[in-house]
């Protein structure tokens, strides 16, 4: 076996976002792939039961015909269409992509695992993204975590040994590999000074890691030229900051500093225990205000 293989059958791409989407990366990234694929909507999570509505609010937008429309939170499972799929090997792709829900986390996970199991599901690749200490001019570092023995052996992924407060995609990892159904989690580094908006240089890096796994190729062009266009944008921003400018060349000098494969894995690793203790830290303090946190 090559150490791709574990992946070289049926396998869901998750992306929720929320807590664990910075920069909309991880559900943007999946998105994207399941538009490029091709895939189908095959099922859904009923939102009524596990979303508050006054915290995870629905949209609206406008059809072709302008007519307005209103988008639910929830979670959908795309399956690949053979009849659309021009390349044959990503009929074998599936994406899962959703909001993370607000109540009811037990059942929300089983109606998912239904419809995982369904589809006859062999290796799960969840992607996260994460707001780090990291300069907008440099690659946008991912790092892999799995809990499974032999994913990690096969693909040289770290074991996690983070305790403490959890994503929906924590759950299900666990829930999978109950199942036998092995699972992967890749973490995109996002600088912590533009995280708020969607950053197509991170979905980009997610996109390149998934294909790296599964050994299929999307069509980048149009995200690539957007990945470009945002980090143009941020430089003209720190052209007429000086602070801020200052503050990207200290970040500059401290990844270079430390710019190889093994460093940046740790750095991003400890990033992600950080940022999971902060968000924390933020729910006790909310708790005690009596505000509604959205932490996961």
């Amino acid at each position: 076996m090559t150490d791709l293989d574990i992946f070289s059958g049926r396998t869901l791409i998750v992306g929720f976002d929320g807590w664990s989407d910075s920069a909309d990366a991880a559900s943007g990234a999946a998105r994207f792939m399941a538009l490029s694929s091709g895939a189908e909507l095959v099922g859904l999570v009923d939102p009524e039961d596990f979303y508050d509505f006054l915290f995870s609010r629905p949209q609206v937008t406008l059809d072709e015909d302008g007519q307005r429309q209103i988008t639910w939170p929830g979670a959908e499972l795309y399956a690949p269409n053979p009849d659309i799929t021009a390349d044959a090997s990503m009929e074998r792709l599936y994406f899962l992509i959703g909001s993370e829900p607000s109540r009811r986390w037990k059942a929300f996970v089983a109606e998912v695992l239904e419809l995982i199991t369904d589809q006859d599901i062999q290796a799960v690749i969840f992607l996260g993204s994460i707001p780090a200490d990291s300069p907008h001019t440099r690659p946008i570092s991912v790092v892999a975590h799995s809990q499974n023995e032999v994913v990690r052996a096969q693909t040289g992924a770290e074991r996690s040994g983070y305790q403490g407060p959890v994503g929906i995609q924590s759950v299900l990892a666990i829930e999978l590999e109950r199942l036998g159904i092995p699972t992967i989690a890749l973490w995109a580094s996002i600088p912590h000074y533009v995280q708020n908006g969607p950053s197509p240089k991170a979905m980009l890096a997610l996109v390149a890691e998934v294909e790296r796994y599964v050994k299929v190729s999307f069509d980048q062009k149009d995200l690539a030229g957007e990945a470009f266009q945002w980090e143009r944008n941020i430089d003209e921003l720190a052209e007429n900051d000086e602070e801020m400018a200052s503050y990207i060349e200290q970040l500059e000098q401290s990844r270079d500093a430390s710019d190889s494969e093994a460093a940046s894995g740790d750095v991003l690793a400890m990033e992600f225990e950080r940022f999971l203790a902060s968000q924390s830290e933020d729910e006790a303090d909310g708790g005690a205000s009596g505000e509604e946190s959205d932490k996961l």
